[in-house]
């Protein structure tokens, strides 16, 4: 499961529900929660945050939670 689906799963959203107010498929939809290579686009994070009620801000920042630059050196 991916970031997006972990996130997604605690808030007991409904997949199908939030293909149908963004526009996006359900076999997208599954791609991302499901697919560890997936690429999720800024314009689909912010659809997904918008049909669950949540700051796209916030959604993007606990998504990304943990994520660090490479070092130099």
């Amino acid at each position: 499961m991916t970031k997006l689906g972990y996130y997604l799963a605690k808030r007991s959203v409904n997949k199908s529900q939030i293909a149908k107010r963004t526009g996006l498929t359900r076999a997208r939809m599954n791609e991302l929660t499901l697919t560890e290579t997936s690429k999720l686009r800024a314009e689909e994070l912010y659809l997904i945050a918008l049909a669950i009620n949540v700051n796209p801000c916030d959604m993007l920042g606990d998504i990304c939670e943990g994520l660090m630059l490479v070092s130099e050196g």
